[in-house]
Formats: C-alpha cells, structure tokens, sequence
C-alpha cells in the first residue's frame, strides 16, 4: 500500500505539469508552491519511493544530474536548452527503425538507446 500525503501529491503535481523531466532542485522549486515547507530532503525520499514504485523513472542527460518524469509516457527523446538548461520532452517519432539497416551494419539490434538534443529552446533563441 502506498501513502499519497500532500507532499508526495505537490511533487506529482509537478512533475505532471513540467515540459520535461525536473532535477530534485527543480522539483522542489515548483512543488513548493504547491506545498509551504517542503524541503529538498523529502523530494529525495519521495522521489526515490515514486521511482520504487515504478511511478517515476530517472531521465540521465550526460554530465548533469539525475533528473524525474512521470512514468507511462512512453518512448521519447529529450531537447536540452543550452541557454536556459531547460530539458523538454520530444514527441517526434523515434529514428531507430530508420537507422536500424541504413546507418547499422546488417545484423545489429538496438536494444535500448537515449537520444538528448541540444540548442536553445524557442524562448530563448527568441530573446537571442
């Protein structure tokens, strides 16, 4: 059985609403608003026991930290604004099957893959 308390529910409700996955640092800053006193300890515990429960998945970028999304939404990719270092979720379809006999040898499976973008997103190339 699994508690829903109020804090659990702010973060949820944060990452339901961010264009991507949220570092902890993130989660906390929109959580808070949702929640007076929430602190950056309990997001851990929190994020760690919605990742246990298979509610939240761990998005790795290269060389940054771990950052949290909500589960079930499927395959995707990520885009990473260098200007902002915002990370949003891409709903383009997957290359994979595209590069799986054109750029792969014959022969190689993709058995899993991440796939990040980077740039600057349209507010900041926007103000650029």
């Amino acid at each position: 059985m699994k508690r829903q308390t109020s804090q659990r529910r702010a973060i949820i409700q944060a990452l339901n609403d961010a264009p991507g996955p949220l570092t902890p640092q993130e989660v906390l800053k929109q959580a808070s608003q949702l929640h007076e006193g929430l602190g950056l300890a309990t997001v851990y515990r929190n994020l760690n026991g919605l990742e246990g429960l298979g509610e939240v998945i761990a998005v790795h970028l290269p060389n940054e930290t771990t950052r949290y999304e909500l589960a079930g939404r499927g395959h995707h990719h990520h885009f990473r604004c260098e200007q902002c270092d915002g990370v949003f979720e891409l709903s383009a379809k997957c290359p994979v099957a595209v590069l799986e006999g054109v750029t792969l040898p014959g022969g190689f499976k993709v058995e899993h893959h991440e796939l990040t973008l980077y740039g600057r997103c349209p507010e900041c190339a926007a103000a650029h």
